[in-house]
């Protein structure tokens, strides 16, 4: 008998002597605790156990195509790749009992790319390659897991988070119930010649509260709704027999049939329409209403924007934020991903926003000048959440500089009135200052280029954290001309500067994720209050966040948010696609563990806090917390391989 036979057979004995010891192991960690007890016997039938000692090499990519699929026990493996010929930098990670490898090379039939050695005296489990294939091919949830990896642990991290939420929640609702789903019945539409007395007694026949104008291909070219028809009605010398395309409303909205309940609410509240008409290849197939999300409670989302864009005092809106807080324990109950929670926040704080500027306009009196309110960082972003503070500026247009300081001057005392305004709402005051209030922060477009430009010309420290503020910019409330306009004059500036690509480069990996060397799995604070805790904002969503903004920046990228930049750079080749998924996933789970303490916060009447006891949370969500930092150190490395850092 060779060794490796004689390894074998008695790693199978080991197995045999504790069956019942090795299904309560397994059944503690996903994969295998959502298998059914015939596939985790057969698992457990063909395993052997074998001891790897500290240091020693478990698998490389010097073995060739991979023989064995492995399962921690006990103990912690330490892996090791190489990021690229020309490069000696190596990273580095860790996988702990419960965890397994290498799935990608077993599944292609090749080495593993990935070096693996025990960190510390190792016990794993390992099945034989024929074996894994067989369970692979009977086992829907192990093939789930091994197909999808990471993206099917977050699902099932997300069933827990909705169950556990759930719970202190009424029956629940589908958040993802789909436009097709909703808009069952035929639309009812018409021809743009039919007279206006004919398209309203065909909405009251109908019962319907919009009647959509179409061309000979059923393609949309307006929509008549019950508020069209008020305007109609209140002007005196309205003509019933007018064709209803005179008084439509041209290009209504439109979303594709596989598009979203949430979707469809989120539209709804954004641009202040009660319909949303359902589109496929051009063709008019559903029209969905406000009545159509009630029957599944989204239209809470729409009517609580329109009592914040119509609260009558500050006071109003104060009260309103107990209810946005309300609303977003329902969304993360009933199924809504942390991108979507974090976008609907920030649409109902741009609500907010405007209303207390358009309240503080109506006490202070109109300053007569027309202005812009920027918004900068988590804001600009679209990623708010709840714990938030004041990053917002003024833009406004000047032809000289006696024109601008005086325009500022009229402006300032109204933007220091928005800024308490504010505070009182729920939006903290600036530590920094990066407040409309401030003078350098109440510009002429011209000032704000002058400004951006000095920035890229002269990285320094100051300036480069100017430039994680400043350059996630948008508009909420005025024109918006001005801050496109800026945006593309600021693309341009950084696309044709390597050297503030790199310098920018440098900064974004400072913030390195908060994971240990071999022995530990997270590296946390040693001493103070912050004992054994690690930040969650700056040490796991930075990382991801100022990576990203270097390279789209770089590439001519206008978006602000962060996981449409990773989309859209995926799209323009500068990030792999399967990367991108990783990236995008993992940034979205380490912002909704974020909400969730957010939320307890809240519930419990606690300081909101970004700082987290890694300790505290479950085995799954420390696996993939640890996993999603491991992402976040993989975009830190392609940073450094591609500025040469």
């Amino acid at each position: 008998m060779s060794r490796s036979d004689a390894f074998a057979k008695t790693g199978r004995t080991a197995v045999q002597q504790n069956i019942q010891g090795t299904l309560e192991f397994l059944q503690k960690y996903p994969p295998f605790n959502q298998m059914d007890i015939v596939h985790l016997s057969f698992l457990i039938e063909n395993c052997q156990l074998r001891f790897y000692a500290e240091g020693e090499k478990i698998i490389s990519p010097e073995d060739g195509p991979v023989e064995f699929f492995y399962i921690v026990k006990q103990g912690r493996i330490y892996g090791e790749r190489r990021k690229g010929q020309d490069s000696g930098k190596e990273t580095t990670f860790e996988i702990t009992s419960g965890e397994c490898f290498p799935i990608a090379a077993l599944l292609g039939e090749r080495a593993t790319r990935t070096s693996h050695l025990a960190a510390e005296d190792t016990f794993c489990l390992l099945l034989d390659k024929a074996s894994f294939i067989k369970l692979f091919s009977q086992c829907s949830a192990f093939r789930d897991f091994s197909v999808r990896g990471i993206s099917s642990l977050l699902d099932h991290a997300n069933q827990q988070v909705q169950t556990r939420a759930a719970e202190t929640l009424g029956s629940q609702y589908s958040m993802e119930t789909s436009l097709a789903e909703l808009s069952m019945r035929q639309p009812i539409n018409c021809a743009g010649h039919l007279p206006l007395h004919k398209a309203v007694q065909l909405m009251h026949e109908q019962q319907i509260g919009s009647l959509v104008i179409t061309d000979e291909l059923q393609r949309p070219q307006g929509i008549f709704t019950l508020r069209d028809l008020r305007r109609v009605i209140a002007d005196a010398n309205a003509d019933l027999r007018q064709p209803i395309s005179e008084l439509m409303t041209l290009n209504p909205f439109h979303l594709p049939p596989h598009a979203s309940a949430f979707d469809a609410a989120l539209a709804m509240t954004e641009r202040h329409i009660a319909h949303v008409c359902v589109v496929q290849d051009g063709r008019l197939v559903g029209v969905v209403s406000e009545r159509d999300l009630f029957s599944l409670q989204r239209v809470d989302l729409v009517h609580l924007a329109r009592a914040v864009r119509h609260a009558s005092s500050i006071e109003v809106l104060v009260q309103l934020r107990d209810e946005i807080r309300s609303l977003v324990d329902r969304m993360i109950a009933h199924g809504a991903s942390s991108e979507q929670v974090t976008r609907l926040i920030t649409l109902l704080n741009d609500h907010m926003v405007s209303r207390v500027i358009e309240l503080c306009i109506e006490e202070q009196g109109d300053p007569g000048v027309e202005f812009t309110w920027l918004v900068f960082g988590s804001e600009g972003r679209k990623e708010q959440t709840l714990y938030t503070d004041q990053d917002n500026g003024i833009l406004f247009e000047a032809s000289s500089q006696e024109e601008a300081n005086a325009v500022r001057q009229k402006l300032l005392p109204l933007a220091r009135e928005i800024n308490l305004a504010l505070d009182d709402c729920g939006f903290m005051l600036c530590k920094g200052n990066i407040m409309a209030g401030n003078a350098e922060l109440c510009l002429s477009r011209q000032e704000w280029s002058r400004r951006f430009s000095k920035i890229v010309r002269e990285a320094s420290p100051e300036n480069l954290l100017y430039s994680t503020i400043y350059f996630d910019l948008r508009a909420i409330w005025g024109p918006i001309e001005g801050c496109q306009a800026l945006r593309r004059e600021l693309l341009s500036m950084i696309r044709g500067n390597n050297m503030f690509q790199r310098m920018m480069a440098q900064s974004a990996i400072q913030n390195k994720p908060p994971l240990g060397g071999l022995f530990r799995n997270f590296a946390l604070d040693k001493k103070g209050a912050e004992k054994d805790t690690l930040d969650l904002k700056i040490k796991g969503l930075a990382p991801f966040v100022d990576g990203v903004r270097v390279l789209a920046l770089a590439h001519g990228v206008e978006s602000s948010n962060t996981s449409e930049r990773i989309r859209q750079l995926v799209g323009r080749g500068v990030i792999e696609r399967l990367d991108g998924d990783a990236y995008v996933e993992a940034y979205h789970f380490i912002q909704l563990i974020r909400m969730q303490q957010h939320q307890q916060q809240a519930r419990n009447d606690l300081a909101y806090s970004n700082r987290i006891y890694p300790d505290e949370l479950n085995h799954l969500d420390r696996r993939i917390l640890r996993e999603s930092f491991r992402q976040a150190q993989r975009l830190q490395a392609s940073l450094t391989f591609r500025y040469q850092l």
